[in-house]
């Protein structure tokens, strides 16, 4: 995907977005001579290490290690793809991106971005009516009554529908917006058998639903009037903007507090949410209704290692707490299950305990399988042989989608001495529980982590040299074979930089740190070496040296190599005598001078 930004666009983006500018709005920083200092923003410390050169456009933490560039700060501080960093600079520098320009995409962007400009715009008529108008008086009485703050009103941009058939219908006409376009929004309702229009949302209070990028794309509208048949919460319809499954409400907001807390709570509604974000826990999201979909945990996934259930007590809530364990699984997510005591949702036992017992609730949550154990139990008489089967094949079932031998064991022991039965026998009822072995979908190894290990002094040294500017480039070429180079990370990037000035297309060093966004080990070796603005002292001479002595190292590496060979028994005569050859050309390599590689050719 990245491949389909031009390599000028991003250069043209680049220039539009001092880092500085971009890291100083999402962290203070603070001037350090040349450069700027902050506290980290990926890791806790309590003095800051994380440092922005101005000059170089780049940013690395000598404390965790991340570093960087403009593009690469945004798509880690967000957690997005590169490609959706790139769309986000690209949008505040107002640049259009190449792989828009065709019509059709043209045309999907043009109407994504009339949807988010007419919720945008109803969003602000219904927070003036909710603060100024009679129609808002009864949600103003309901907020007061369920004790949400003002501050909490305008944070959330909560408002009112006032109770009309064609209030949308009419404030669209008054826009000018087109009538279809309202219908595409999900805002307006086509009546068939008349053709006329009519709102979808009419006497609610309004909750506006935000994508990541806090754009309003939604709304969830609560009735505030009415007999027992009309539903208690409207939700937009799918649009292209807004997918119930993908979309948490809160989410906005609460995503720094996410990755900082590494845990997300999960909770069943919007005044749940509010109420435990102004309580302090602002590591909160809510699904749009009580399914938690396998997208939903993806996107968790892309935050946090664990998720915290927080449903309702009743029947719906705690069902639906069971149902989440698929998804939340195959996204490699840990799960707890925080149970809220009396029967009290979220938002009533923060208004009579506070936030901080809500906090201390959450900590203390239980582990889901124990939280699913006592489920069971309680929703089959473990007294009885039909209880106590119907524990044992649905508790099996869903550990054995664990895949966690140590897991299984610990439960079906646990599992014994709630049933009164031996762990022998539940151990056994278990494996009948699933599918024999080789039914099962073979685990995906997992790929080998390349070293980090940082290279050797001499290799980094030569990292720098080539990293400080052109001036000694053209030489190392000419001298140094790549080969010679025995860290695999400064071998790619030094081949690389050797490439791109041979065919005259250097970018510089910001640039050049972006070529390597599918590779983290190589930006972190990078970052690194490019945040050391200590001086060389006679970069000349250490080039000679260093390259010199790379090379000598790696002749003795080889020489080693014939020297094991040669005290291996099966070697035959006419081999020995090559190898024998062979290192004699070696030693005589090696106590030459360092020549151009063009010349021993």
């Amino acid at each position: 995907m990245a491949g389909l930004i031009a390599p000028t666009t991003l250069e043209q983006i680049r220039a539009a977005s001092d880092i500085v500018d971009v890291i100083g709005a999402y962290v203070p920083l603070k001037r350090a001579g040349a450069n700027f200092t902050a506290l980290c923003p990926f890791h806790r410390e309590k003095s800051p290490s994380f440092n922005v050169n101005p000059h170089k456009q780049i940013y690395y933490c000598f404390g965790c290690h991340k570093g960087g560039d403009v593009f690469s700060f945004v798509k880690e501080y967000e957690n997005i793809t590169f490609v959706d960093a790139v769309k986000r600079l690209a949008e505040r520098a107002n640049i259009a991106l190449e792989f828009d320009n065709n019509p059709g995409a043209q045309q999907a962007k043009h109407l994504k971005e009339s949807l988010w400009q007419i919720h945008e715009q109803i969003c602000q008529r219904w927070q003036a009516c909710l603060a100024n108008e009679a129609a808002g008086q009864l949600a103003r009485d309901y907020l007061q009554k369920r004790g949400v703050s003002d501050e909490a009103v305008k944070l959330f941009r909560l408002g009112a529908a006032p109770d009309a058939w064609d209030d949308t219908v009419n404030w669209a006409k008054s826009k000018g917006h087109d009538i279809g376009l309202m219908e595409q929004s999900g805002l307006i309702v086509k009546k068939e058998e008349t053709g006329r229009h009519y709102d979808r949302f009419r006497g609610r209070l309004m909750f506006p639903i935000c994508d990541e990028q806090a754009r309003v794309i939604g709304f969830s509208g609560r009735i505030l009037a009415g007999d027992e048949k009309t539903a208690k919460y409207v939700n937009s319809p799918e649009t292209p903007i807004f997918s119930k499954g993908k979309v948490f409400f809160g989410l906005d907001k609460s995503k720094r507090a996410l990755l900082d807390a590494g845990v997300a709570v999960v909770c069943e509604g919007q005044l749940d949410l509010i109420a435990c974000y102004m309580g302090g826990v602002q590591n909160i999201v809510a699904p749009q209704g009580t399914a938690l979909t396998a997208d939903h945990a993806r996107i968790l996934k892309r935050y946090v290692e664990e998720v915290v259930l927080c449903f309702d007590a009743d029947n719906a809530g705690q069902n639906a707490a069971v149902r989440s364990l698929d998804s939340l699984l195959s996204a490699g997510l840990a799960i707890r299950v925080a149970s809220v005591p009396s029967g009290k949702d979220p938002d009533q036992f923060i208004k009579e305990s506070g936030g901080p017992a809500f906090q201390q609730l959450i900590e203390g949550a239980e582990g889901f399988f124990d939280f699913y154990l006592k489920r069971l139990c309680a929703t089959n008489d473990p007294a009885t042989d039909r209880g106590r089967l119907a524990v044992l094949r649905e508790f099996g079932e869903a550990l054995h989608k664990t895949r966690n031998a140590v897991l299984i064991d610990k439960y079906a022991q646990k599992t014994a001495l709630r049933l009164g039965v031996s762990a022998e026998a539940v151990r056994a009822e278990f494996k009948k529980a699933t599918k024999p072995v080789e039914e099962r979908e073979a685990d995906e190894p997992m790929p080998e982590e390349e070293s980090v290990a940082p290279p050797s002094p001499h290799e980094e040294q030569l990292l720098k040299l080539l990293l400080a500017g052109d001036e000694h480039v053209e030489w190392i070429a000419a001298h140094l074979q790549t080969d010679w180079l025995s860290h695999p990370i400064a071998r790619r990037i030094i081949t690389r930089r050797l490439d791109a000035q041979s065919s005259g297309r250097w970018p510089g060093a910001a640039a050049f740190l972006s070529e390597f966004q599918d590779d983290p080990a190589a930006q972190q070796l990078l970052s690194r070496t490019l945040a050391d603005s200590r001086k060389i002292p006679n970069p000349e001479q250490q080039c000679a040296d260093i390259v010199l002595s790379l090379r000598n190292q790696s002749i003795s590496r080889e020489m080693a190599a014939l020297t094991q060979r040669l005290s291996q028994p099966e070697a035959g005569d006419a081999e020995r005598a090559e190898l024998f050859a062979r290192q004699q050309r070696l030693r005589r390599q090696r106590s030459a001078p360092l020549v151009p590689l063009a010349d021993e050719l």
